[in-house]
């Protein structure tokens, strides 16, 4: 097996293994600050809010500089940190005895956790310039699927041995990743620059390739509106008449269904962005999506609503694979870390965003909510139009002299 495809099984195998360990127990995370004495249910919301918001507010804060010195020491070693770091969190939480505890814990973990930026950036860096998008596509696939399959085995196991145990279990399958980063990963032989080349690529010079900045914004406005979803869509199925019991199984269903596409439109985007330029795959996806979320916000039937998100999920999912190819296209491969560090603070910014925003819009109305994520998603088709330049991704040059 090549070492690139060997590295891109290894680095989509953990981000599958990472993200269902984390949603193995994190779902029933308010179950757990019940049981440690909290009964007051305003207060167990804000517990479970905080304590799920505090790691990834740190990483985005710290990825661009975790990203510079994976630039320069290569990004095993920081991924293998970084989930034997979540070995440990997952398995200090098992013995918290208090809130605080598990918000502190979860602190500290986003000053070395990551792995899901990480391993995006490892599959664009390991990857023939041409397999790029093919590779990126992959690990977000996983990254979409984990947490799709990890609440559900997550919910057995927390019935069979208890929501603790549930936690020692997730610190055991982040190892299982460990381990495979460690026997299957093989540093690129250009990943590991010597310092003095890294050091010639600082923040600023990273912030001023070709369109940047247009597409860290672009994966910002994405985000945002992907996760304007989950804090409003059981209230818009109660909206249109559907009792609890039913509006949860409609809301399940459509978020798997969102899930399943948004995993195939990874998959799509390296198919078109060989057929079109970059600022075509990206403009046109994202129109597709915005569409297609107008449409939700108006149909009222099961079939349509279905079709409607499969839609927008597929449109969704292959924007933001090309938005992050186009993106590694430009950085020079010596700065992959940095780079791919700015993308992923964009990314989770918008993620951290997102649900306040959902929640400010749906005290007016919730269609509105999507609706103005449809504008929102129109205003980024505008901006790709207008300041994007159109490239064929596999016609470029590689950046900076350095070989695919």
């Amino acid at each position: 097996m090549d070492t690139w495809r060997r590295n891109q099984v290894a680095v989509t195998a953990a981000s599958f293994v990472g993200f269902t360990g984390f949603t193995l127990v994190m779902p029933f995370l308010a179950s757990y600050i019940q049981q440690l004495g909290v009964t007051d249910l305003g207060a167990v919301a804000l517990w479970t809010g905080v304590t799920l918001g505090v790691t990834p507010a740190v990483v985005a804060i710290c990825a661009p500089f975790w990203g510079r010195v994976g630039d320069r020491f290569g990004n095993k070693l920081l991924l293998q940190r970084s989930l034997a770091s979540c070995v440990v969190v997952m398995g200090l939480m098992a013995y918290a005895a208090h809130p605080w505890q598990l918000f502190a814990l979860r602190a500290v973990q986003g000053l070395a956790a990551g792995y899901g930026p990480l391993t995006i950036s490892m599959a664009a860096l390991s990857a023939p310039r041409e397999q790029m998008a093919r590779a990126i596509g992959m690990v977000q696939t996983a990254q979409r699927i984990g947490p799709a399959v990890g609440p559900v085995v997550g919910g057995v196991l927390a019935a069979a041995v208890g929501l603790r145990r549930a936690f020692l279990v997730s610190a055991i399958v982040y190892g299982v990743a460990f381990l495979m980063v460690t026997a299957l990963y093989r540093e690129p032989a250009r990943a590991a620059r010597r310092h003095e080349e890294a050091g010639r690529v600082t923040f600023g010079t990273v912030l001023a390739f070709e369109s940047f900045l247009l597409l860290m914004l672009v994966i910002f406005g994405l985000q945002v509106v992907d996760r304007s979803f989950g804090p409003v869509l059981l209230l818009h199925a109660g909206q249109l008449g559907y009792g609890s019991g039913g509006a949860a199984v409609l809301v399940g269903f459509l978020f798997s269904v969102l899930a399943v596409s948004g995993a195939f439109g990874n998959q799509l985007a390296a198919a078109l962005l060989n057929r079109g330029t970059t600022r075509a795959v990206i403009a046109g996806s994202v129109l597709v999506a915005s569409a297609a979320l107008g449409v939700f916000a108006v149909v009222r039937a099961v079939w349509l609503m279905a079709g409607a998100i499969a839609v927008f999920g597929a449109a969704l999912g292959t924007a933001m694979t090309a938005t992050f190819t186009a993106a590694g296209s430009v950085v020079p491969r010596h700065a992959h870390g940095v780079g791919f560090g700015f993308l992923s603070s964009a990314s989770l910014i918008g993620s951290a965003v997102s649900p306040v925003l959902s929640g400010l819009l749906a005290s007016y109305s919730i269609r509105v909510v999507f609706l103005s994520g449809a504008a929102m998603l129109a205003f980024v088709v505008l901006l790709v139009r207008r300041l994007m330049a159109e490239r064929h991704l596999m016609l470029e040059a590689p950046p900076s002299g350095d070989e695919p």
